[in-house]
């Protein structure tokens, strides 16, 4: 039974359990970072006018005392610890001063964050005022996670802050809720542990245009908003994950729905007829193939974009320069994609022919109010496999392409990732010298052995990856770009670089190519079984032509 008890705890405290890892988020059912500038800024000003705010309430982590779970505060806590670091001025343009706090002080000396050094300054006594301010925090102890899941979703209910997605997605923890969170991190980028320290936060937020918080993930950069099927801010309210949500549900066990917030609720009920629907066909079909089948689809929408010359998602299906939001399009659109791929067991064997059907797409289905219905979906579907089927033939080794391989998505999701758990991923360019008419490195097996033997070595419950292909350095992919007459493709703050073009200054096929690796390893003096598993979890993705190796390490 869980234990609550008021714990009124002084900023100055809260920000040293921040610094020595004490606070967490459980991104199961919390929020990204969301908060405006103006919304910060005036809690700093409640704080500096002594003016009350709300409570906080965290939970005591199961086996770790000492440590906490922020369960409603999350926005608060971390604007107060931002401002502290110099992550935004007060609305005067007004920093905090580092140099009247040593705790913070030490921290920027270690390089943990940059101080204004050139800005003003609040007052020493302003600073007194931040930290001896009294938070009103309540601890609870002893707290199941179901206990813990339902205290979030009655605080968000009461206050009714949440988003219709966040709302249902905080509500009720299942298999097709975990399906749906996972698969919108991975199309936005910002795939992580589901529980991760409080300062791991801005590396998987998302960064509105003019916004300038620092955060990781660049709104113009994600997915949705990069091909037009969002608005950057739809990403603060979770609208992709409703999209996700809405193409999923007529995914599974291959029935539409109606796409409505009263349709989309029902699957989010708990015992309803419609749940109890999905997650019936999710048990038979699997999460792990849907989520599979999704990527998949998404993937071979992009190849169609990235044909010469390379085009939005938005510019190809809309011919009158339009530029609303348009899921309910996306969606009807990676509907009739899965029904031809995976209803047919097909591939696309001519993508331009494609392309050229689906250009101006928007003249030839219905996009107004009532297409949203299940009978008008299903003739926007229909028209849309109509326009395209003769560009698929049947692949009779279609799913060893599909499950389990990493998708471009999935790879770029993993490039990502590996800017924030830097010692589970490891990035190398390729296996030659980097020089005009450089061969092979001739200690690069042993560099390649070497690192997979480290990323094994974490810990008997971790997992990692190699990625051969890509570098987190700006001069290597100049060099390469020099050498290789190729573009590199940047992500977040990784360059993809690919191998296709080593194999092509080898004279070899990319076959040939990814064989050298596997000999390599296959010769190593790793242990058999450690071995044996890499060799079994190598993948080899195109990657829009570039071509990226994957070593996975598993636990």
């Amino acid at each position: 039974m869980a234990e609550l008890a008021s714990q009124p705890t002084s900023i100055q405290t809260v920000y040293t359990w921040y610094r020595e890892g004490k606070l967490f988020v459980n991104r199961r059912y919390q929020r990204k970072l969301v908060w405006t500038q103006e919304e910060k800024q005036k809690l700093i000003e409640s704080l500096l006018k002594k003016y009350p705010v709300p409570a906080i309430l965290i939970a005591e982590r199961e086996g770790v005392p000492g440590t906490y779970e922020i369960i409603d505060g999350l926005q608060r806590l971390h604007s107060i610890v931002s401002f502290i670091e110099n992550q935004f001025p007060l609305e005067d343009d007004r920093f905090f001063n580092v140099e009247s706090f040593p705790t913070a002080k030490t921290a920027a000396d270690e390089g943990a964050f940059s101080v204004a050094d050139s800005a003003e300054k609040i007052s020493a006594k302003e600073v007194s005022t931040i930290l001896d301010y009294t938070l009103a925090l309540s601890v609870m102890r002893n707290a199941t996670e179901t206990e813990i899941n339902d205290v979030f979703d009655r605080i968000n209910t009461y206050r009714h802050r949440l988003s219709d997605q966040e709302r249902r997605q905080a509500g009720v923890q299942n298999e097709f809720s975990t399906m749906v969170r996972e698969l919108a991190c991975t199309l936005r980028g910002d795939s992580s542990e589901n529980v991760l320290p409080l300062g791991s936060m801005p590396a998987i937020s998302i960064d509105l245009p003019m916004s300038n918080h620092g955060y990781q993930v660049k709104a113009d950069e994600v997915f949705w908003v990069n091909q037009g099927i969002l608005r950057s801010t739809d990403l603060r309210d979770s609208l992709d994950e409703q999209c996700i949500s809405d193409i999923a549900a007529c995914i599974v066990g291959g029935t539409l729905i109606e796409r409505s917030k009263d349709a989309l609720d029902e699957i989010y009920t708990k015992d309803s007829s419609e749940s109890e629907r999905i997650l019936s066909a999710l048990e038979f079909e699997g999460a792990d193939k849907v989520s599979d089948q999704v990527k998949y689809c998404v993937q071979e929408i992009l190849k169609l974009c990235e044909l010469d010359p390379p085009i939005k998602l938005r510019q190809l299906l809309f011919e009158k320069g339009n530029t609303n939001a348009f899921p309910a399009v996306f969606a009807i659109l990676m509907i009739a994609f899965h029904e031809l791929i995976f209803g047919g067991k097909a591939k696309i064997s001519d993508y331009s022919s494609v392309r050229k059907a689906l250009t101006g797409l928007s003249s030839r289905i219905d996009t107004s109010r009532k297409s949203t219905a299940t009978e008008e979906r299903r003739k926007n579907i229909d028209t849309i496999k109509g326009l395209i089927g003769s560009s698929f033939v049947k692949d009779g080794g279609f799913d060893l392409e599909v499950y389990g391989n990493h998708t471009a998505v999935d790879i770029s999701s993993v490039i990502r990732r590996s800017e924030i758990e830097l010692a589970n991923y490891e990035l190398k360019q390729g296996i030659l010298l980097l020089k005009e008419g450089g061969g092979i490195d001739p200690d690069i097996m042993e560099k390649l052995v070497n690192t997979i033997c480290g990323i094994a070595n974490i810990g008997p419950h971790s997992s990692g990856k190699l990625l051969i292909g890509v570098t987190n350095k700006g001069s290597d992919a100049e060099r390469i770009k020099t050498i290789d007459l190729i573009e590199p493709r940047k992500i977040g703050k990784r360059f993809v670089v690919g191998v296709n073009r080593e194999a092509k200054r080898l004279g070899k096929t990319t076959e040939q190519y990814y064989s050298t690796i596997r000999d390599g390893i296959k010769k190593s003096n790793l242990s058999e079984k450690l071995k044996d598993s890499v060799l079994s979890n190598m993948d080899f993705n195109s990657f829009y032509g570039l071509g990226v190796v994957v070593i996975n390490v598993l636990p």
